[in-house]
């Protein structure tokens, strides 16, 4: 099929191509701006950059301004019009933010939403349960369930996802999520996962799920050849993602490392989740897993792990260091990890070791959600569960949200507001009735507060969301789809 076509089970048109930024935007008399200098200061609102205006060009921003200057630039504007046309926001109600980077999702899991067998278990139970269900997934499940998935990211101010994909039945291929975020407009990093110990071999998923190994490497290569791009301002990505130490083999995970270095894409696994995990990869390889990963090829600037709850003192005495010192990694998942009791992340120490850390909303099974700004504030209020009320600031936690998760994917085009970055922003309304009384910090209080629907999100300079509204597609009638679709995969497995 061809990427300029939408796939079937879409709606709506697809989003222009990733190299034809369109038209320019003006962002004016913004009530608060959160650029690198706001969030890296804990000062409170004098930090904050108010009534600046914004302007967007080819993509990018191309000028950011306050006070006169903001007047100048909006004038200068309104003289060209008649050369370059001209979209404008009216602001003066909005907080921006970049937009926000999530690093760990597993989109085809929101047809499989608060099922009863799965809703009171731990990890191991939970994909027990579940994966005779997936068994069912064919490539319109993965379509649709993507684009939903996508849909509620971009609704929630994310503006860039990676997606774990690791279950492959029915002919499911990578194409089937490349070209759903095609068509809605998202920056999309696609995870080639793989799946090739099953319980035969001492692996938790059935042997009907897993692939062969030659298979999956050959598929490998050729989703980085069909589809990595690696230019500045790309639009996709492609990363190697062997599942987990308890579903591939130690043979796949060397393997994959080479091939994704030989081709120069990133890695990206799940490691350290919970106590099974921490007992299988010492049981079954004789050590701990930042060892595992040292051993296989998996530390470096190039690779993230998702979780790493018990990447700790206790678990893990020296996986930290290992991390800060290689620039290995961390997507971490607040929601997921307390749907499933697996653990607070020690995210603070982390942080204070260097390590990089962005923040993943998981699988739609294991969150139940997909809220990006949602994820952020769960960030903020589980460290502080854990580790005390200074341990994460509502500035630290949008900062993982955003700069950190772009470092965790590698990219230095994305996650802040500055002149010459992508034009990937976030427009938050303070005037809802659940920031009401919220006027003394408006920065802190997207975080402290509800987590709203983004009222404007643009992506590469353009509109895919505008006045709360999706640009792409017909919202309701995607729901619908994916609810049918999702009542047909459960009523496949009884």
């Amino acid at each position: 099929m061809s990427p300029n076509h939408p796939p079937a089970g879409t709606t709506g048109p697809l989003a222009p191509s990733a190299g034809q930024p369109t038209g320019r935007v003006l962002i004016e008399h913004a009530r608060a701006v959160a650029t690198p200098q706001a969030l890296a200061c804990e000062q409170g609102p004098d930090s904050v950059l108010r009534n600046a205006t914004l302007l967007i060009e080819q993509g990018r921003i191309s000028a950011i301004a306050q006070g006169e200057a903001a007047r100048l630039l909006s004038q200068r504007c309104e003289q060209e019009l008649d050369r370059h046309p001209l979209q404008r926001i009216d602001a003066r109600q909005h907080v921006v933010i970049p937009g926000l980077v999530n690093t760990h999702h597993h989109m085809y899991q929101s047809l499989t939403r608060a099922v009863p067998a799965a809703q009171n278990a731990e990890l191991f139970d939970w994909l027990s349960a579940l994966y005779p269900i997936w068994q069912g997934l064919t490539p319109e499940m993965v379509q649709v369930s993507t684009q939903l998935a996508m849909a509620e990211l971009l609704l929630s101010g994310c503006t860039t996802s990676s997606d774990h994909l690791y279950i492959y039945p029915n002919g499911v291929r990578l194409e089937d999520q490349v070209q759903a975020a095609q068509a809605i407009g998202l920056r999309f990093h696609a995870c080639r996962g793989a799946m090739s110990v099953g319980r035969s071999q001492g692996g938790l998923p059935p042997d009907s799920l897993v692939e062969g190994e030659a298979d999956i490497l050959k598929d490998m290569q050729r989703v980085i050849e069909r589809w990595h791009d690696p230019s500045p301002g790309a639009m996709l990505r492609v990363a190697l993602a062997p599942c987990s130490p308890f579903s591939v083999s130690q043979e796949l995970m060397r393997q994959s490392a080479l091939l994704a270095r030989a081709h120069g894409v990133r890695l990206h696994t799940h490691l350290a989740e919970n106590d099974k995990d921490i007992a299988y990869t010492r049981e079954r390889f004789h050590c701990t897993p930042s060892e595992y990963a040292e051993q296989l090829g998996w530390l470096g600037e190039d690779v993230w792990h998702a979780h790493c709850v018990k990447l700790d003192e206790r678990n893990d005495p020296t996986g930290m260091r290992r991390f800060a010192r290689t620039g290995t990694g961390v997507a971490h998942c607040p929601c997921s990890n307390m749907r499933l009791a697996s653990g607070i992340a020690p995210v603070p120490q982390m942080l204070a070791m260097g390590v990089p850390v962005g923040l993943g909303v998981d699988g739609s099974a294991s969150n139940d959600g997909a809220s990006m700004l949602g994820e952020v504030r769960q960030a903020m209020l589980l460290a502080r569960v854990g580790h005390g009320p200074a341990a994460l600031s509502a500035r630290q936690a949008l900062q993982l949200g955003s700069a950190g998760g772009a470092r965790v994917l590698g990219r230095d085009d994305i996650g802040t507001i500055e002149v010459g970055m992508q034009a990937d922003l976030a427009l938050f309304r303070l005037d809802d009735i659940g920031f009401a009384g919220a006027v003394h910090d408006e920065i802190a209080a997207l975080v402290f507060c509800h987590s709203p629907r983004a009222d404007y999100t643009l992506v590469q300079g353009r509109l895919v969301v505008e006045r709360g509204q999706l640009k792409a597609l017909d919202l309701a009638m995607l729901v619908e789809k994916h609810n049918r679709l999702a009542h047909e995969l459960l009523a496949h497995s009884a």
